[in-house]
This record gives C-alpha cells, sequence and structure tokens, in this order.
C-alpha cells in the first residue's frame, strides 16, 4: 500500500486530508510540523510528502530540502493559498514534484498524488535495475529469471571440461554471446576464440577458410593460408548456424571431431585440431537430420553437451533488465541524457512477445533512444508494433448480451491487471475510487462462496 505523510500545523486541514487519503486506499502518517515530519521519514518508509508552504519554524520549502537529504527518491507535493502560488513555483525548482491550490479539491489532490506515486515507482524500478546491472560484470550475460538462471548454472558446470556444445534456440536469443561466455570460463580463455558464420560463407570458401589451404592448391591461392582451425589451436572455435553447411564440409567437419585431424585444402599432412568446438543453430536440427539435410553421425558428435537457450517470451521478467542495459549502452553512443523509461512504456515491453528476441528488444531500445526527446522513454517513442501490443493489451472482450455486473467485474479486474494491483491507479483510470474496488472484491468473495 502506497504511503503519504500529511504535514500541516491546521489540525483540522490535517485530519480532512488523512480522511480523504486513506478513503482512496493509502496509507496515511501525519505530522503537525517539519520536524516532526523529518523524523516519521527517518523512522518508517513514505512514498510521498504532501505539506503545507507556510508553517512555523520549519517551512515546507526547508522540509523538502532536508527530506530530499534523507531519500533522494522521495516525492514531494506541496499545497499552498491563493497568492502564494510564486512560492510554490520555488518549491518546485527546489525539487518539488508538483502543488495544489487551498481550499484543496479532492481529484486535484488525487491526480498529485498519483502521478508522484507513478514517479516514486519509476524511479525505484529504475534504481533497482541500475543495482542489478551493477552486479552484472563486463561481457556477462544479462538475466536473472528462472530460465537463464538454469541455463547459465549448466553452462558453469561443463565450461571447464573440453566437450563439445552444441547451443539451440531461436535467432535473436545471443547464443553468441553465449558461446563467448563459454570461452571466457573454460580453461583455455587465455587462447583465442575464433567464430564462423556459416551461413555467409559459399561452400567453396567455407572449406578454405575453416581448414585453410597450400599454395597452388585453386587458382589464385597464391601462398599459402591458415585456417580457422590452425588460428584457434589452443582455443575454441565457435560454428554458427551449423546447420548451414553442406554435406562435402560435414564429412571434413565429422573426422576433425571424431580424430582431431584434418587437412589443408590441396595438402596431404594431418594436422592436429588442439580446440573446442562450440556449435549454434536456430533450426530443428534434429528435423534437418529426419530430412537428410544434416548427417546423424555429425550431429552426435555436436550433440556431447547441449544447452538450450530460452526465447525472451519465456523469460519476460528479464525484459526491463536488458530493456535498462541497451538504454544505457544507446544513450552513450548518441551522446543523449535518456535515464528512464515511463511506467507505460514498461508495460508496453512487458506486454510485447518479442519474436526477434533479445536482438528485436536491442533494436527498439536504439530505436527509442534516437527519438525520445525527453529524458524518459514513453509508449510514442516505442516501435509501432509494440504500441499496437499495449493498446491490444488493454482491450477487454465482451459478447452482446453479457450482463452488466459482469462487465463491470471483467473491468476492473482487467484493469488491476494492467496496473499491477495497484487499485489506486486502477480507480483513478476507470473514475472511481479505490473504496469502490474493495467494496466490489468484497461482494465478489462472497459470491464466489
Amino acid at each position: 500500500m502506497s504511503r503519504v505523510l500529511v504535514v500541516d500545523d491546521d489540525d483540522a486541514n490535517r485530519l480532512t486530508l488523512e480522511r480523504i487519503l486513506e478513503r482512496e486506499g493509502y496509507a496515511v502518517s501525519h505530522a503537525a510540523n517539519g520536524r516532526d515530519a523529518l523524523e516519521v521519514i527517518r523512522s518508517h518508509p513514505v512514498d510521498v510528502v504532501l505539506t503545507d508552504l507556510k508553517m512555523p519554524g520549519m517551512s515546507g520549502i526547508d522540509l523538502l530540502k532536508a527530506a530530499r537529504k534523507v531519500d533522494p527518491d522521495l516525492e514531494v507535493v506541496v499545497m499552498t493559498a491563493y497568492g502564494t502560488v510564486e512560492t510554490a513555483v520555488e518549491a518546485m525548482k527546489e525539487g518539488a514534484y508538483d502543488f495544489v491550490a487551498k481550499p484543496v479539491k479532492r481529484l486535484d489532490l488525487c491526480t498529485a498524488l498519483r502521478k508522484a506515486m507513478e514517479k516514486r515507482s519509476l524511479q525505484t524500478e529504475n534504481r533497482r535495475l541500475r543495482e542489478q546491472l551493477g552486479a552484472v560484470g563486463e561481457g556477462e550475460v544479462i538475466g536473472r529469471s528462472q530460465p537463464m538462471r538454469a541455463l547459465l548454472d549448466e553452462l558453469e558446470q561443463v565450461a571447464p571440461s573440453d566437450a563439445t556444445v552444441l547451443l539451440c534456440g531461436e535467432s535473436g536469443t545471443g547464443k553468441g554471446r553465449l558461446a563467448r561466455l563459454l570461452h571466457r570460463m573454460s580453461r583455455r580463455k587465455d587462447a583465442r576464440l575464433v567464430t564462423v558464420n556459416c551461413a555467409s560463407l559459399p561452400e567453396a570458401l567455407l572449406e578454405s577458410e575453416l581448414f585453410g589451404y597450400e599454395r597452388g592448391a585453386f587458382t589464385g591461392a597464391m601462398a599459402r593460408k591458415d585456417g580457422r582451425f590452425d588460428l584457434a589451436r589452443g582455443g575454441s572455435l565457435f560454428l554458427d548456424e551449423i546447420t548451414e553447411v553442406l554435406p562435402a564440409v560435414q564429412v571434413k567437419l565429422l573426422r576433425v571431431l571424431q580424430e582431431g585431424e584434418y587437412e589443408r585444402v590441396g595438402g596431404t599432412e594431418s594436422l592436429s585440431a588442439d580446440i573446442r568446438v562450440i556449435a549454434a543453430s536456430n533450426r530443428d536440427i534434429e528435423q534437418d537430420v529426419a530430412s537428410g539435410r544434416f548427417r546423424t553421425d555429425l550431429f552426435y558428435r555436436l550433440n556431447v553437451i547441449r544447452l538450450n537457450v530460452p526465447p525472451l517470451r519465456d523469460r519476460s521478467e528479464d525484459v526491463p533488465l536488458l530493456a535498462q542495459h541497451f538504454l544505457v549502452l544507446y544513450s552513450r553512443k548518441n551522446a543523449k541524457e535518456v535515464r528512464a523509461f515511463t511506467p507505460e512504456a514498461l508495460d508496453a515491453l512487458g506486454a510485447y512477445p518479442w519474436p526477434g528476441n533479445v536482438r528485436e528488444l536491442e533494436n527498439a531500445v536504439e530505436r527509442a533512444v534516437v527519438l525520445c526527446r525527453d529524458d524518459r522513454i514513453g509508449v510514442g517513442d516505442l516501435p509501432p508494433a509494440l504500441r499496437r501490443a499495449e493498446t491490444g493489451r488493454k482491450r477487454v472482450p465482451f459478447e452482446v448480451g453479457t450482463p452488466l455486473k459482469t462487465i463491470e467485474r471483467r473491468m476492473i479486474e482487467e484493469t488491476l491487471r494492467y496496473c499491477n494491483g495497484d487499485k489506486n491507479l486502477a480507480a483513478s483510470l476507470m473514475g472511481i475510487t479505490a473504496r469502490t474496488i474493495y467494496r466490489r472484491e468484497a461482494e465478489w468473495a462472497e459470491e464466489d462462496e
């Protein structure tokens, strides 16, 4: 429950405000002066301070300055009587979130507090994300979800061995990054990790790139050239998109994995392959084996240790952390002061299924950073597909003839899900009070018994 501290030297005003806010579902503390208010802030967690500006002793502005030293993320809304708007503007320059004029109107008060709570929540979330990112070492894989923790635990276990590893997962899930992490955690980390994208090279060129060639092996071979197996000696070789390798090269790869030997194109000398092979595929490799596109014996040689990389939709709790990482990265690259996402933007990121996985998320955040005109990325800065997903998530389908009582319940429940259970925010969006939601929930509980 969100906590509000009401500070006013007028007992009647203070108690009236307390009653209003409690009806709106807030947990309310109160103080009659600034010094007492500071004691409350130091001893109890408070989300927003609602304070009068004109008070004996410590003024509202003095309280604002002192309170922000105790909690830098604390939001303050000031109350000002008619004729003191200039003082309220001064308070906002000092860091107050908003002001409401006396006599205070319920709607104005609730709107100001709701927005202040949203900003407080956003600051807390972004601080949490920064702390999590701070705990991630340079080059590490970003992810704290259960599927990623399980994958990283397994990767850590197999990394010290020389066993061949097959990384399987959809395009854009980060298989290349995992291969680099696997190499860094292995006993071969002081040697090179050499990467080959098998899909980007034609068959004839792929063979010579992998194994090298001798002088005169073919027209244009004016000197001997080392292949990727030579360059990776003592280290690791990452064969990305391994299922794109055609049968002739598959045979030679099989020999390397079986016997640890190979020859350069046009050569007769057998060379030792002192490497660890890491392969990756974004295809259904078993289906390729069944159709004859990929050799069964090569598949078994590659499939010694298989790590399945989860798609982003199966680890949605990692989306905010990844998004914050890309925000920091592309803000620096583009020399922009973009610091955070609005709550609505984070909702849109969480609602989208990410068919392109982490790569699509990275591109979306980079685009948003470039287009953003504020210090926060809003829904309007995101790609159209994400905005459509967020709009669709808010729709509640009803059929003709649905009872009004059922529609009301569905609407309230759907809005609560959208607001992550925040009854005050849900009530504000629907134009009702939080008390109404509490009452309806009690009625539903009786009906469901």
